[in-house]
């Protein structure tokens, strides 16, 4: 990711949108302070921006938990449907290139990595369904196993009938409801 860092004003909107959720959603992290979320983030501008990126692309980040072992803090994407400026998107950069025509814009794990984020694991999928209700419209592309990738494939969940379903598809498949969550730890 660049070393661009972002604008004062960006920061501050950033840093408010950021704490109007947090306050907004406290069922999310129950037991943890705004101010020292704050503190850490104003400490760390890389992972500012890849909040920013998050918060660009309509992943609307949140703090999901606190790391016991290592004090960080754990922001998921808590957007209700799929992150709008993250749909139609391939699985992987090989499954990008695979494709001979209708190519989709990018592919989910380098714009993960440009943005200095992670995909969500199935797991961790799980656990953010467990703090609210989420792609029940959309759905989103999750860490494939390396096994099933080698095979051509990859992994998707989504969230409908009150249940949370893991499917799979050819990773070069692209979908308009489909796009990824991330995670970051601060």
């Amino acid at each position: 990711m660049s070393n661009v860092t972002l604008a004062n004003k960006q920061r501050e909107e950033l840093l408010r949108a950021l704490k109007a959720r947090f306050e907004k959603n406290v069922n999310r992290h129950k037991g943890l302070e705004w101010a020292e979320v704050q503190a850490k983030l104003e400490t760390n501008t890389e992972k500012l921006r890849s909040l920013h990126e998050m918060e660009r692309t309509g992943g609307e980040p949140d703090v999901v938990g606190r790391d016991k072992k290592t004090g960080e803090y754990i922001f998921y994407d808590c957007s209700a449907e799929s992150p709008k400026g993250r749909r139609s998107f391939c699985y992987d950069r090989e499954a990008l290139q695979s494709r001979k025509e209708n190519k989709p814009k990018d592919n989910a794990v380098d714009a993960a990595a440009a943005m200095g984020i992670e995909l969500l694991t199935e797991e961790q999928y799980r656990e953010l369904q467990k703090l609210g209700t989420f792609d029940t419209k959309t759905s989103c592309w999750v860490k494939t196993p390396s096994d099933v990738r080698k095979l051509g494939g990859a992994l998707f969940c989504d969230r409908r009938f009150n249940t949370v379903f893991v499917y799979h598809n050819g990773a070069e498949s692209y979908y308009a409801g489909r796009a990824f969550r991330g995670s970051l730890r601060v």
